[in-house]
């Protein structure tokens, strides 16, 4: 076209760059768009405003904002599709403030948005959690009245749009109000829009009004897609009912409906859940033999099933698997096997794992860390733990109290008391603050030792520093007392419990009995036991 002589009028390259943008061919346009300047040729209203809207459509609202100015510098005043490209734009950078201060402009202006302009502005609001904003622009639209009635009635799109954004902010109510204004204005609701409703009443807790709603749509004829069943099956798994969700699976597939790997992943998973590992096996074969290629979460959730049922050997083969096919595993992968390697005290894998991780490069946080020091604190390695955590300390990676919690609770265990209560008071020194967990560990290794002088200090000590005991921290402590036959001491500690309204557990009337058998006076310590509130109904 641009070699023919004479050139072809710019209405016909128009055509040609309208046919690729709706083939979302959106770089190539703006290329040729390039193409047609540097030829010398002028481009008219109309191919600027198809850049404008590629630009757009590619994230480069900037660019678009430039190509605005070039229009109004060549005497072309802007319509409702240049504001419209141009709240597209803006709206899909996620900057929503513009787009409205664009949408406000463009009617002072005098220029009538459509409902096009609308529907952008909606989703854009919706998406980035105005959902308020979007609901007064609603009522806008079915309120405002022009010279010739309604200024812009509410399409399909526009309520779709809307009542999915009230189903994901979880107000059922009012997406349940516009569903049956949108009905009383003659429009039929479609698959997508029961499915955001379906999904949204799942959401809210709302099983029953989830159920009618699918019904609904089935009477009206309206057959459920992959995204219902994806939706159908998530709440029934959610629900515990994976027998049922795996029946769903079969029907869809019967109505010739494909399932995703998001589904087969989902019912593992709930297989995990309720721990029927053979039955999520199967899933996991089923992909396969479906024709269908397993994807990272697939493999991350039969792993992390063997590792949590001590099948490590599976586990590792499942790994080994995914690495021949490519896939990079990620850091809950790496997580779960390492877990699952000390589990099984396979202590050097568990180390090799963990350097595998570092030679390819991964970033570590602090949550892969912990899991490696628990390890390594469970399996009486804690020189090497202690040595880890003086890496991290002396590195830019975040400290968290749970790394001390678990060195201080192996130190505890393994009578190494003194090197504990060293590693607690440095605790304050690195930023850092003792939690229930902490104090209770040290008030255990302390009992355990006998010195229950100090782990009564340090159970006051707590309270005084704003950390509140719990069960545990006082059953710990009352063991220790009841050992020494101290009825006293546990008596006292009884009545703090009941004056925190923290209800007796097994562990604590184990302690109560103990204390009783040993007292020859226990009417008289039976008489000075407080009373606890019943517990609340579960």
């Amino acid at each position: 076209m641009l070699h023919l002589k004479p050139t072809p009028p710019m209405s016909s390259f128009n055509l040609l760059l309208s046919a690729l943008t709706k083939n979302k061919q959106y770089s190539t346009v703006i290329s040729l768009c390039n193409t047609l300047g540097s030829s010398g040729l002028l481009t008219d209203f109309i191919t600027l405003n198809i850049l404008l809207n590629c630009c757009c459509n590619v994230n480069r609202a900037g660019d678009g904002f430039s190509v605005v100015g070039n229009m109004i510098r060549r005497g072309y005043f802007p319509n409702k599709f240049t504001y419209t490209s141009l709240i597209k734009g803006v709206c899909k950078e996620d900057r929503i403030h513009e787009a409205v201060g664009l949408f406000k402009k463009m009617i002072k202006l005098g220029i009538r948005p459509s409902v096009i302009t609308y529907g952008i502005l909606i989703n854009g609001l919706c998406r980035t959690g105005h959902v308020d904003n979007a609901l007064k622009l609603h009522k806008e639209m079915i309120s405002t009245k022009g010279r010739s009635g309604l200024i812009c009635k509410p399409n399909i799109i526009c309520y779709i749009t809307i009542i999915d954004g009230l189903c994901k902010a979880g107000l059922m109510d009012k997406a349940k109000e516009l569903f049956l204004e949108m009905k009383g204005s003659g429009m039929s609701p479609n698959v997508v829009l029961y499915t955001s409703l379906i999904h949204g009443l799942y959401s809210c807790g709302d099983c029953k009004g989830a159920e009618d709603m699918y019904k609904e749509m089935v009477d009206r004829g309206i057959k459920p897609n992959l995204v219902t069943f994806n939706v159908l099956i998530h709440a029934l798994v959610k629900d515990g009912k994976v027998e049922e969700a795996e029946k769903l699976l079969r029907t869809m597939i019967q109505r010739g409906i494909e399932p995703d790997n998001i589904i087969y992943n989902t019912l593992m998973d709930g297989y995990l859940l309720v721990g029927k590992l053979h039955e999520a096996e199967k899933i996991f074969l089923s992909i396969k033999s479906s024709g269908r290629k397993y994807d990272v979460t697939s493999y991350n959730v039969l792993i992390n099933g063997y590792c949590k049922n001590k099948k490590i050997e599976e586990a590792m083969n499942i790994y080994k698997e995914m690495i021949c096919e490519g896939f990079s595993p990620s850091i809950f992968i790496y997580s779960a096997l390492i877990k699952g390697l000390f589990q099984t005290r396979k202590i050097e894998d568990a180390r090799r794992m963990f350097d595998r991780m570092r030679l390819n490069g991964m970033v570590l946080h602090s949550k892969i860390y912990l899991i490696f020091l628990d390890g390594l604190c469970k399996n009486g390695c804690l020189a090497e733990a202690m040595e880890l955590l003086n890496t991290i300390e002396n590195n830019s990676i975040k400290l968290t109290i749970e790394m001390y919690n678990c060195i201080i609770d192996g130190l505890c265990k393994s009578g190494k008391l003194e090197i504990a209560s060293q590693l607690f008071s440095r605790i304050s020194q690195k930023g850092l603050v003792p939690d229930v967990v902490t104090y209770s560990i040290m008030i255990h290794g302390l009992c355990k030792k006998r010195n229950l002088e100090e782990a009564e200090k340090l159970f006051l000590e707590m309270d005084k520093e704003g950390c509140a005991p719990n069960l545990i921290t006082y059953n710990t402590l009352m063991r220790g007392f009841c050992q020494e036959n101290d009825s006293t001491k546990v008596i006292d500690l009884l009545h703090k419990m009941a004056k925190r309204k923290l209800s007796p557990d097994d562990s604590t009337i184990s302690i109560v009995f103990d204390l009783l058998s040993k007292n020859e006076r226990y009417h008289e310590v039976l008489n000075l036991l407080p009373k606890f509130p019943p517990p609340e109904p579960s």
